[in-house]
Formats: structure tokens, C-alpha cells, sequence
């Protein structure tokens, strides 16, 4: 019992460190702290400190260890060991020792920097990386479907940016998406939304910065640099060869409304998954703060587009306002 307690207690302060995440690190100087289960005295001791240079022999008896399952880094490196991962995020895929909150966390930190680069440069190599971090990203939510409320808690409130809002809007549009379809929805589409939902904003990235972060009303020639800015982020993912239907309907109709007052078509004439885009697109905005706008609170939020039935379908507005009323999911 008590060495049970004492393992117990080693895995909520450190992480058992998997081969695939040890053979990512530079060989001969571990990029934080590594531990040593000493069974004797069931504790943990040091083996290797940050930066230090090992031997070959502390080498081989580092992946000794590693393979017994004796080697632990500490969650308090959590933010070192997230950035590592960030950068080969297929390994949260492998290490079952990353808890699902933790794993969430380096998703959306490997996706907002993936999409930081993307929107500076939205050519094919650039997306390539994207999308092999959004492929991860689905595989790991589509293996466990309830890893999805750890993303939406983690959902961003801060101050605007573009890559945070579209990580916000994959987010909760992939739970109104599994929310409205249930089982009905095939893993490729799950995939094609997902991609869907990362880039429907893209045009954005296309808007000049002083429009942007204007806090006075814009002037009529300003809203016209803003109003065309779905039919660039389509004509992107056609470039990118990525034609698909939900990419369509998410880019060009993310902005329209029910009652045709959107843009840039005006229509009324609106895609289910135009209709879920909107909503989650919405919500996600309303969430951050802008220069024209404050953050508002979920709730509020949630409550505000559920009224608004004339222009947001409130097939998915509602979705949103019942499972936060009754804490089904929780954000922010």
C-alpha cells in the first residue's frame, strides 16, 4: 500500500518519460531535468540536470532506464516539456504519461503556431505543416471524444489574435459538429471540418493591420478592405487545391446571416455547416477582446447569439447556451 501511494504520488509531480519522447531530444544533452526511480527508498533522484553534457555510458544507461520505465521528468517542467512536443506534436499520440488537459494545452499551442506561420505566408509547404499538426490534432480527439471538452475549457480569452480565434473556432465547431451529427459523421469528414473550421478566417491575414486594430468606427472604404475577406480566404484554399465542401461553406458563409444581412453575398441561402461555421465563429469573436469590443463572458455570450434566432440557426446557438447552462462544458 504504501509503495503504491508513493508511485501515486511520483505520477501527479512527474511524468514518466516514454522512449519515442527521450529518442526526440538532443542525444547527449537533455533539454531539462531527468529523474531516477530508486526503489530502495521509493523516491526520485536526479540523474541528469538541464544542459548537462552526458556520456555515451550515461547515454545507454539513460535509455536503460527510459525502457524499464524508471526515467521521470517533473510536471513543474511542464512549460520545457510542452515546447519540445510542440515541435513533433505526434508524439502526445504515443506518450500515455501527458495528462489530457496537459496534451490539450500543447495541441493548441503546436496549432497557433503552425497557423501564425501559415497566415504569414499561406503557401502549400507552409500548409503542409498545418496540416500534419491538424491530422494529430483529429486523431487524438477522434480516439477519445471527450479529450473535445479539454480543448473548448482552454478555449482563448485574452486579447484578440487570428490564430487564437481560429483554434477557438476548430474548437467549439467540432463540438457542435459531433453534438448535431452524433455518429452519423464519417472520419473524413471529421477531418475536412476540422481543416475547415482552422482556415475559415484566413482572408483576415489579408486585411491591412491598421484596419484591424482600429477602435473608432470604420469608414466606409475601410469596411470594404473587411467585407471581401471570405472570398479570399476561399480563393486561398483553392489555391491550396483544397476544394472540398465544408472548406466552401465555411470560408464564404461564415459571415452570413439567416435573414440575408451578412456578407458577402447576402444570402439566406446557408449551408449546414455554414450555419455551425457562423456560430462558432461568432462565439469565438465575442470571447476575445478586440479594439472596438470587450471580452464577454461565455454565458453571455452564448445567450446573445441564441437571441439573435433571425440570423444564427438556433439548432447550434442553442446547443451551445444548453450545454453551458447546465455545465455540461465549461470555457474559459
Amino acid at each position: 500500500m504504501a509503495q503504491q501511494q508513493s508511485l501515486e504520488k511520483i505520477a501527479e509531480e512527474y511524468y514518466q518519460i516514454s522512449s519515442n519522447i527521450l529518442s526526440s531530444f538532443p542525444k547527449y544533452r537533455p533539454p531539462l531535468d531527468l529523474f531516477v526511480y530508486k526503489e530502495p527508498i521509493r523516491q526520485l533522484v536526479h540523474f541528469a540536470k538541464k544542459g548537462d553534457r552526458l556520456s555515451n555510458e550515461q547515454v545507454e544507461e539513460m535509455h536503460r532506464l527510459c525502457g524499464e520505465g524508471d526515467l521521470f521528468v517533473s510536471r513543474a517542467d511542464h512549460p520545457i516539456y510542452s515546447q519540445h512536443i510542440v515541435k513533433q506534436l505526434d508524439l502526445i499520440l504515443v506518450d500515455n504519461n501527458i495528462k489530457p488537459g496537459e496534451a490539450a494545452d500543447i495541441c493548441i499551442q503546436a496549432l497557433q503556431l503552425r497557423l501564425q506561420d501559415f497566415f504569414e505566408q499561406p503557401v502549400r509547404p507552409v500548409y503542409e505543416q498545418l496540416y500534419e499538426n491538424a491530422m494529430v490534432v483529429t486523431e487524438f480527439i477522434w480516439t477519445d471524444k471527450h479529450r473535445l471538452k479539454n480543448f473548448l475549457r482552454r478555449m482563448h480569452t485574452g486579447d484578440h489574435s487570428l490564430a487564437a480565434h481560429s483554434v477557438n473556432t476548430l474548437s467549439l465547431g467540432l463540438w457542435l459538429l459531433l453534438q448535431t451529427r452524433k455518429d452519423e459523421i464519417s472520419r473524413k469528414e471529421f477531418d475536412q471540418a476540422a481543416l475547415a473550421l482552422l482556415l475559415h478566417d484566413t482572408g483576415m491575414s489579408k486585411v491591412p493591420a491598421f484596419i484591424t486594430a482600429k477602435t473608432t468606427p470604420l469608414k466606409v472604404e475601410e469596411r470594404d478592405k473587411i467585407t471581401p475577406h471570405p472570398l479570399l480566404a476561399h480563393k486561398i484554399a483553392l489555391k491550396l487545391d483544397l476544394p472540398f465542401d465544408a472548406m466552401r461553406q465555411a470560408t464564404l458563409e461564415h459571415h452570413e446571416r439567416l435573414d440575408g444581412s451578412g456578407y458577402p453575398q447576402k444570402t439566406k441561402d446557408i449551408s449546414a455547416f455554414g450555419r455551425l461555421t457562423a456560430v462558432a465563429d461568432a462565439f469565438s469573436a465575442m470571447l476575445q477582446k478586440r479594439p472596438y469590443a470587450p471580452a464577454k463572458p461565455p454565458l453571455e455570450a452564448a445567450k446573445e447569439l441564441a437571441a439573435a434566432r433571425t440570423q444564427f440557426d438556433l439548432a447550434y446557438s442553442g446547443a451551445l447556451l444548453s450545454a453551458l447552462l447546465s455545465n455540461s462544458i465549461s470555457m474559459g
